[in-house]
């Protein structure tokens, strides 16, 4: 037997030299067929009206540069994921330990990463092929609240998750309501997506986030759900040593949607259920995606109440470049940020387990 440890960190590795191997043949893939907006810019913002700020920042980068680099992550993650279960499935004993793919923890991450990636990647080839625009924002969110709602029926109905863990107090039980909560929370992280914008932004940020997560999941005692987290930051960490400025792929829609859905499911999974609190620490260490969702929320509420903007250009990431600061000042300090709310939120977690 191999140490806990190790069996988090072994298949880890595995998806990062996995996504650099793949990174330069998907690149090649991705140019030769010229996989970028046909069209720059984002159209019709989420509070309608255009986006002209925006369109003037990016207008270059964005149709020159391939999308659709999201697809290294979950290959790297599932291709990971089914090695080390068809090694322990052939042989035993050593890659038994290594396998992390169950159905108590682990099935239910994984087939959201599926699902998210194939509704994002139909999104970005309609953008690619068509020129203009992918999947509709309405259907995407269909998408995404249809499977956070099956996600949210499953957790209620087959493993009992009645109540949401709330830091040093009782659990705060919901019962039924849990199936549209979990719906609600999909959504929101989904919409947290958006930060993908800068290069290397989306990238750093989620790969911490899943750090965390897995570091949340191993203090528990959820050593696969502990694994698959870290399978999916380091598959993230090899996307991103593509991603750093200039970016040779950006991570698009089925980049972000199947990490965000993913993601969700990990929260969940390591709350209730495991005597954790995953979900309520959520918003701190996934703290730029909830200032993405809250700035944005907070500028279509500014214009239609006071018909003005709050901010240059939302999410507020875009209004730090739109001010004057460069995008790789603007992504670092959100690594920056992304670290220490995700220790805060790491710390919290393991303070506040149920013993």
């Amino acid at each position: 037997m191999i140490s806990t440890a190790a069996r988090v960190l072994i298949p880890s590795a595995v998806a990062f030299v996995l996504g650099i191997l793949l990174a330069p043949i998907l690149a090649g893939i991705l140019y030769r067929a010229k996989a970028w907006k046909k069209n720059a810019g984002k159209g019709n913002g989420l509070g309608g009206g255009g986006t002209p700020i925006f369109d003037e920042l990016h207008k270059e980068r964005e149709i020159s540069t391939p999308r659709m680099g999201g697809v290294l992550i979950w290959v790297s993650t599932l291709v990971t994921a089914a090695l080390f279960w068809l090694l322990a499935y052939f042989f035993d004993t050593f890659w038994l330990s290594l396998d992390f793919v169950n159905r108590s923890e682990t099935w239910l991450p994984l087939f959201a990463l599926a699902a998210g990636a194939i509704a994002g990647i139909t999104d970005d080839l309609l953008e690619i092929t068509r020129g203009e625009g992918g999947l509709s924002l309405r259907r995407r969110l269909s998408i995404v609240g249809i499977i956070g709602l099956v996600a949210g029926w499953w957790f209620y109905a087959k493993l009992g998750v009645v109540a949401i863990s709330i830091p040093f107090t009782v659990p705060l039980t919901i019962g039924w309501l849990v199936i549209p909560f979990f719906a609600f929370v999909t959504l929101a992280i989904y919409a947290g997506g958006t930060i993908d914008g800068l290069d290397g932004l989306a990238g750093g940020v989620f790969a911490i986030i899943f750090m965390v997560y897995s570091g949340i999941a191993f203090g528990e005692g959820q050593f696969s759900l502990a694994a698959c987290s870290a399978v999916i930051a380091s598959a993230t960490l090899a996307f991103l040593w593509f991603n750093i400025p200039p970016a040779r792929f950006y991570m698009s829609e089925t980049g972000s949607m199947a990490l965000t859905l993913a993601l969700a499911m990990i929260a969940f999974s390591s709350d209730t259920i495991a005597g954790g609190v995953g979900v309520s620490v959520l918003p701190l260490v996934a703290l730029p995606l909830t200032a993405t969702v809250v700035t944005t929320l907070m500028q279509v509420f500014w214009k239609k109440v006071f018909h003005k903007k709050l901010f240059r250009v939302a999410p507020i990431h875009h209004h730090f470049e739109a001010i004057g600061w460069p995008a790789a000042k603007v992504t670092m300090r959100y690594w920056v940020i992304t670290i220490i709310a995700g220790v805060m939120g790491l710390t919290i977690a393991l303070l506040a387990q149920t013993p």
